[in-house]
């Protein structure tokens, strides 16, 4: 039986594979003991520590395009409107998207998969110059050799967006959660409308966490079925409730190529990337 070294969060789609109530008696996962999985998320890409590992979606275009050597499961484990995590203080000055040039905008990274989706949004959407907007960081991304653009400032001594952004330190950030504050609001007006709008135009999930396995792996056909069999199971066990999350090279498909083309359009990628050589077929 083969042993993998697994990172997985518990999501809807995950649940029944993490409790043991899909199981296969051809691959093992060893579930590494880390209970938030994106701060481990540099030891996937740069340690190379585990075997099949949840990973943002962008993180893992970024680190394909450097050559770390990873391919794609196609299983998303969440989507979600980012647009939603974007915000303001709604009291100071009436701020929208179509006044953000030269605004100051906190984040944890620049290159978080929130981020990037959210960035192409506004752009898409809103016509948004993004060279002209003024990002705040306060930790680099997971993936070494990505050149930040000029408009992006690292401070580490600045982690607290949500009190820099009820200061007047920021114009906006994005942030979870969302400050329970009442002076806080989106800066997008119904952000799930625009969204929805969004995802009718391209046909994509702005998909967040997906599914990596070590590239040596994908020779073993066997156990690369299996593992993406049990995915599956586990998925079936969760029913039609889980928007967003899915299995399946079709299913994914249009959403790694939008995706691939708002990395690209902000300049993440090392070099172009192509579907044939991300994604495992089996």
């Amino acid at each position: 039986m083969r042993a993998w070294r697994t990172l997985l969060g518990d999501y809807p789609i995950t649940h029944a594979l993490r409790e043991g109530r899909v199981r296969s008696p051809i691959v093992r996962l060893e579930f590494a003991d880390v209970a938030v999985p994106h701060k481990a998320f540099k030891r996937v890409v740069r340690d190379m520590e585990f075997d099949v590992a949840e990973l943002a979606l962008m993180t893992f275009l970024m680190a394909r395009s450097r050559g770390v050597p990873l391919r794609l499961l196609p299983v998303a484990l969440f989507s979600r409107n980012p647009l939603k995590y974007l915000v303001h203080r709604r009291d100071r000055d009436h701020l929208d998207p179509y006044r953000l040039d030269g605004r100051r905008i906190g984040v944890r990274a620049y290159t978080t998969t929130t981020a990037v989706w959210a960035r192409g949004l506004l752009a898409a959407e809103f016509g948004v110059d993004l060279d002209r907007l003024q990002w705040l960081t306060y930790e680099e991304g997971h993936v070494a050799g990505v050149q930040e653009p000029a408009n992006v400032h690292r401070d580490p001594g600045h982690a607290d967006l949500a009190a820099m952004l009820t200061d007047g330190a920021l114009d906006a950030a994005l942030v979870d959660p969302v400050p329970d504050d009442p002076r806080v609001g989106t800066l997008v007006r119904d952000p799930d409308a625009v969204w929805r709008g969004w995802q009718h135009k391209t046909g994509a999930q702005t998909v967040n966490h997906a599914v990596v396995v070590r590239e040596s792996l994908v020779e073993d056909v066997n156990g690369i079925r299996e593992l993406l069999k049990l995915f599956g199971e586990s998925s079936a066990l969760a029913g039609p409730s889980t928007p967003g999350a899915f299995v399946g090279f079709d299913e994914i498909r249009q959403s790694l190529e939008v995706a691939i083309a708002t990395a690209e359009a902000q300049h993440l990628l090392a070099r172009p990337l192509t579907l044939d050589e991300l994604v495992i077929h089996t």
